[in-house]
């Protein structure tokens, strides 16, 4: 049954489900009917019996029965649903109704020993030819003394006969009932499913390299919020195939500048003699390019292992104000070259909690891009002060600045502008996808704000001890 749809399986449970309550319902109702039919029969004999002892009562002289006056004055006892029987104290039947069908009805012992007692009996007897009568034994006393046992009794027949129509309609009606409800329960089934038919064809497309499928539903229910679910783990897929193919694409390319300058330096060096000094320019340069390419790999791999989860962050308490003056001074020597000085704005003793040397490398990251993209002879300043619980660190450059467009991808990896390119040449795309990772890894964030032309500044939000 595990290869049956989930329509037919639900189908199939629904059915057993209802015909099990059906069948326990039928012999419930079976049963409460039948002891509620007998319960009338044996309460209506009660009073014929009553009533019979009280009219009896009246034609006695002592304990004996004058028969032939009771024969005249009880007509009564000649009901047309009921018959009855007289015995005297010894067991023997005295009297009885005309209408009693069945002339041998003894006295059983139990109900003699009963009415001994001066207690009632009540008894069911079927009869050869299916004859079912129901009979109540019912003592009458003189006194102490017992002086006769009046028998009423009646036919269950009617009894038997409703009961056989219940069952009749029972029979038919259950299984008619399980059947309709079996067709509306495979409609409903039908109805209940259709979009999850839809999500599986919409899955076989995308399967088949169709990540613009998406579901449409309105509904707000299970299979609607499974739809929305459906719909935002494809667009996250989509964009993350995208961001695969725009990473390999970049990250071939990247590759591929330095291996082809190797490679043409390599080649044309070997066309023919070189002296040793066109030798050892050959092999700096080519040793250049693979120390690029070696940085490009383990910046990879970094980012890799950071997708991954598998680079461990301390959290440990860091003095950031002391840190940023290290970076301070590592920045004053990156600078000497192209005359761009690094100074200190606003310096707030501030702590965080974080990994030193994770948070080293993201801010040499910005400063050195600072530095880099900077005008000869400009000046990169450094501010550390605090807003809202967070240790805000920015970092202000006058260089080349980016466009409003560039700035929504500075932070995706290889993305590197063509004023970038021009301006400075080294440099692999991964180095702001690093720090963004970084700051993000501290339940930080980092934002850029820029000019074209006139410079920009990276802010950095770090919670500050005890608000992370």
């Amino acid at each position: 049954m595990s290869n049956t749809s989930i329509r037919v399986r639900l189908t199939i449970w629904y059915g057993c489900g209802l015909a099990l309550i059906m069948i326990l319902f039928a012999s419930a109702l079976y049963l409460v009917m039948s002891r509620a039919l007998e319960d009338q029969i044996d309460h209506s004999l009660e009073d014929a019996a009553m009533a019979a002892a009280r009219s009896l009562e009246e034609h006695r002289f002592g304990p004996f029965l004058l028969l032939d006056d009771l024969a005249q004055a009880f007509p009564e006892l000649a009901l047309l649903d009921k018959f009855f029987q007289i015995f005297g104290p010894q067991g023997q039947i005295t009297l009885q109704s005309a209408n009693i069908t069945t002339r041998n009805i003894p006295l059983s012992e139990s109900a003699m020993q009963a009415a001994l007692q001066g207690e009632a009996t009540y008894e069911s007897v079927r009869f050869q030819g299916g004859i079912s009568i129901r009979l109540l034994s019912y003592p009458i006393k003189h006194g102490e003394t017992l002086v006769n046992i009046l028998r009423v009794g009646t036919s269950l027949r009617p009894v038997e006969e409703m009961l056989n129509r219940l069952v009749f309609v029972l029979l038919i009606g259950s299984p008619l009932a399980v059947i309709v409800s079996m067709f509306g329960g495979w409609f409903l089934a039908g109805r209940a499913l259709r979009p999850v038919d839809t999500i599986t064809l919409a899955a076989q497309r995308i399967a088949a390299g169709d990540l613009t499928q998406r579901i449409h539903t309105t509904s707000a229910d299970e299979i609607g919020r499974l739809a929305s679910t459906f719909n935002d783990m494809i667009a996250r897929l989509e964009a993350s195939i995208r961001q695969i193919r725009q990473f390999s694409a970049d990250a071939s390319h990247e590759l591929r500048t330095p291996l082809t300058i190797t490679k043409g330096e390599t080649e044309l060096a070997l066309r023919k003699e070189r002296t040793p000094e066109v030798y050892r320019e050959v092999l700096e340069s080519n040793l250049e390019e693979i120390d690029r390419m070696s940085r490009i790999v383990d910046e990879l791999l970094f980012l890799s292992r950071a997708d991954l989860g598998e680079i461990k962050i301390a959290k440990e308490p860091v003095q950031l104000d002391q840190l940023v003056q290290e970076i301070q001074h590592q920045a004053i020597v990156l600078g000497k070259d192209r005359e761009v000085e690094t100074v200190l704005g606003t310096l707030e003793p501030t702590q965080v909690v974080g990994d030193e040397w994770r948070l080293r490398e993201l801010f040499l990251n910005i400063v050195d891009n600072a530095v880099k993209y900077s005008r000869e002879k400009g000046t990169v300043e450094i501010n550390l002060e605090h807003a809202n619980g967070m240790a805000k660190i920015s970092v202000q450059d006058n260089g080349i600045g980016i466009s409003p467009d560039e700035q929504k991808l500075v932070f995706d990896r290889f993305f590197r502008s063509d004023t970038a390119r021009a301006h400075a040449q080294k440099g692999t795309g991964l180095g702001l996808a690093i720090c963004k990772w970084i700051a993000e890894t501290h339940q930080g964030q980092i934002q850029v704000e820029s000019t074209p032309g006139q410079g920009s500044r990276f802010t950095i939000f770090l919670p500050l001890l005890g608000q992370a």
